[in-house]
């Protein structure tokens, strides 16, 4: 029995070479994937407590890719290995290595120099790597936890909420987020910035 997956707005699709990486063959839908990858980022997160990185050491390729393994590697095959499809987003599979190098000396220049205060360079941050769309699945997430990382270990500022302090139903929230994302697409980032504290 295979794994059937129905896709919420803003979610992208898993190719079937991609569902192939499924280590947990008992999986047959969202439900349970959900609940394993939660799982699975649970172990990331015990992990990351008590540890303490500069920006050279947070913002580069071979943690980020690490992070990802850590928060998808007990479920995914291909945990921490760029996308070799292209997806409804995302940039294209070749430039990936390219725009997400990029994208950390951008980084560093931001938070050497203070070109922007630490949320909004946290937060630029995280935009341009979930636009990148590294990884085959799992880049909202990803994208989340690296923000809350730049923000708790080089910023020393609390993690963010993500929504979380909302009364609303979860359904509400998101949708809040990707309309929050998609201003920041057209290169508005205060909604994402408000939503990310809220």
């Amino acid at each position: 029995m295979g794994l059937t997956i129905n896709y919420g707005p803003g979610q992208t699709p898993l190719s079937e070479e991609e569902k192939e990486g499924m280590k947990i063959l008992s999986i047959t839908n969202r439900w349970e994937l959900d609940e394993f990858e939660q799982m699975n980022i649970e172990k990331a997160l015990i992990w990351i407590q008590g540890k303490s990185w500069d920006v050279q050491q947070i913002i580069n390729e071979q943690f980020i890719r690490s992070i990802h393994r850590r928060m998808y590697g007990d479920v995914w095959s291909w945990a921490g290995h760029f996308r070799t499809s292209n997806k409804n987003i995302g940039i294209d599979k070749w430039q990936i290595s390219t725009a997400l190098r990029m994208l950390c000396e951008n980084t560093k220049l931001w938070v050497e120099e203070s070109i922007y205060p630490p949320d909004e360079v946290t937060i630029r941050f995280k935009h341009q790597l979930v636009s990148i769309h590294c990884f085959p699945n799992g880049n909202g997430r990803h994208s989340r936890l690296m923000a809350d990382l730049i923000a708790s270990k080089i910023f020393q500022l609390p993690e963010f909420s993500w929504g979380g302090q909302s009364d609303q139903r979860p359904e509400k929230i998101r949708a809040a987020y990707i309309q929050a994302l998609q201003c920041a697409d057209r290169g508005d980032l205060q909604p994402l910035i408000q939503f990310a504290r809220s």
